[in-house]
């Protein structure tokens, strides 16, 4: 087992309510078992925020409880263990659900090719899951950029007034969009007033996270009279937020990261579990690079009708249309040997 680091500089930094999103470390992991290898890759934020685990935090679980886990299962079976049990392994806390989708992601990808088989197999493709991409009020209008083709556009936002020249932008880009607070509003009231601006001007699909991680009495309250859906992001990391959040009719839509929720077999099924009870989901990143978006987008496509996280990420100084190199088998694709090449070592285990 080999772990990598890759940090990439985002093209087009983005700002939220509380970071800015400038630079991402990639982690890329690969698992060699019976001369089979396979890949995963997850990208933490550098910094802790809204219960997400900053990247030191995911190094550290690595290492010290989900590698030995892993290494201790092999020694006392003599074998890797299925994909879909993985999950299982995840502890507590925040930071091992992000470790543990990393290995999940190596061991699936390796599974499927020891069984001369592909992702196209296990999910089949049963939507055109449209692109959803991101640009922020909190960004010079300037440099804002929309691809062409997308579905969605998420907005990243504050409280605050907002300009009639940022309105008029909005309303210029013809697409729906997504007004994210990412937990910094500070009233309902505040809320339904952006909403009511943006909507005015531009289709508004919903208002994504407003309040805080838990909060859901006030997501409740403003559901009721907003007009357009609440979305949850922040707040969907387990089956049982996603109960939480229909008892208390908190919101409509959902947002399923998988590094947030512990692997892609977790979110699978709180994707199914979650349009069985009616919301709207879409799958959302933490700016992944190629490789990861292709897995996402595979998953999206298996289960997912609305706009996701699943395009391109441009990062400064590199074209990562050729980061991938065609596989036979597994996700078909995997990390180019230039990508690996150009990253550090940073452990390497068995």
């Amino acid at each position: 087992m080999t772990l990598w680091r890759d940090d990439a500089v985002l093209a087009r930094p983005v700002t939220a309510a509380r970071q800015r999103h400038e630079r991402r470390a990639r982690l890329y992991v690969a698992i060699e078992h019976d001369d089979c290898v396979g890949y995963g890759e997850i990208s933490p934020q550098p910094e802790r925020l809204h219960g997400d685990p900053s990247l030191d935090e995911v190094c550290d679980e690595l290492e010290h409880v989900t590698v030995p886990q892993l290494l201790d299962v092999v020694a006392r079976e003599q074998r890797a263990p299925a994909w879909a049990r993985f999950n299982r392994f995840a502890g507590p806390r925040s930071s091992s659900n992000a470790a543990v989708l990393l290995v999940e992601m190596a061991l699936l990808d390796r599974e499927l090719r020891a069984a001369h088989s592909e992702i196209r197999t296990l999910w089949p493709a049963l939507y055109e899951t449209p692109v959803q991409s991101t640009l922020s009020l909190l960004d010079p209008l300037d440099s804002w950029f929309v691809p062409p083709d997308v579905g969605r556009v998420r907005v990243k936002t504050a409280p605050g007034a907002l300009t009639e020249q940022a309105l008029e932008r909005l309303g210029a880009l013809g697409v729906a969009l997504l007004l994210d607070y990412n937990c910094s509003g500070a009233s309902a009231q505040e809320v339904r007033s952006q909403a009511e601006r943006v909507g005015a001007v531009a289709t508004l699909d919903a208002v994504e996270q407003p309040f805080s991680v838990g909060n859901l009495v006030e997501h409740a309250a403003l559901a009721r009279n907003l007009g357009v859906p609440v979305s949850m992001d922040e707040g969907v990391r387990s089956f049982a937020d996603i109960h939480q959040i229909v008892r208390y009719q908190a919101a409509a839509m959902i947002c399923v990261k998988p590094a947030r929720v512990g692997g892609l077999a977790n979110a699978r099924t709180i994707i199914v579990r979650a349009r069985e009870f009616g919301l709207r989901v879409y799958i959302g990143g933490f700016f992944e690079s190629p490789y990861a978006r292709f897995v996402h987008r595979a998953l999206a496509e298996h289960c997912v009708s609305e706009p996701s996280d699943v395009g391109p990420v441009a990062v400064a100084g590199r074209d990562e249309s050729i980061e991938l190199d065609v596989v036979r088998g597994g996700f078909t694709v995997a990390p180019a040997a230039g990508v690996l090449a150009r990253s550090e070592v940073i452990g390497r285990w068995g």
